[in-house]
């Protein structure tokens, strides 16, 4: 074992302890929720007022789904709640789940036909890559990710819709802020009590999708 994989190994070992000893994993285990980020995100739709009766919003890397299953939750039956993930994800009552690569035109398609000509008021963003262990290197993967929710959301959202997307802070994070504050009104940054402190994690609220800037509508051919 190289002293890399040592220090990996450790720094895994550590985060289970901290994670098993989580109060938000205990509160959302005892609840029947998929996964602590719920509390992220429910104190961001309570401050910032994100939802709205009849919206139509994407979870973009949604699984295992606890997101898309409180906004579910809070629109009731209204609106479209559409999550997108590679991976598989145990469906939701309400949620329309689309596996694949957002990247991909075919799963573009589909979105398109699943939203029948709509845009959208929200995007959602809670994604990350796989953690090396290596700071840059990760943080790097973080960035690109970043880039294509940001790409998406320029050609998806409507004018006056909203982007809120996980960040971590270091490098490439200054000029991304930059390069939101070029597309919406009001980019906001949010650190939800249910991240952990010495986490680099933060949201940027992106609100108000500038009809200046905003894409035509989207047109897929086959």
């Amino acid at each position: 074992m190289t002293i890399d994989d040592m220090a990996r190994s450790k720094s895994s070992a550590v985060w289970l302890r901290e994670h098993f000893k989580d109060e938000y994993v205990k509160k959302a285990q005892a609840a029947g929720l998929r996964s602590r980020a719920v509390y992220k995100l429910e104190e961001l739709i309570d401050r910032d007022h994100l939802l709205k009766p009849g919206i139509n919003v994407v979870d973009l890397g949604a699984a295992p789904g606890s997101w898309s299953q409180l906004v579910r939750n809070r629109l009731g039956d209204t609106g479209k709640v559409l999550a997108l993930d590679i991976l598989p994800m145990q469906s939701i009552a309400g949620v329309d789940f689309l596996q694949g690569d957002f990247r991909e035109e075919s799963v573009l398609r589909e979105l398109e036909s699943r939203l029948e000509g709509q845009k959208l008021d929200l995007v959602l963003c809670d994604l990350a890559p796989n953690m090396s262990g290596v700071a840059l290197a990760d943080q790097i993967r973080a960035m690109v990710l970043a880039e294509l929710a940001l790409d998406f959301s320029k050609q998806w959202l409507k004018p006056g819709g909203s982007f809120l997307i996980k960040l971590f802070q270091g490098a490439g994070f200054d000029v991304y802020l930059r390069n939101l504050r070029a597309e919406f009104t009001r980019v906001t940054m949010r650190k939800p009590k249910a991240s952990r402190a010495r986490s680099r994690e933060v949201y940027a609220l992106a609100v108000g999708r500038k009809p200046s800037a905003a894409s035509p509508a989207r047109t897929v051919h086959e």
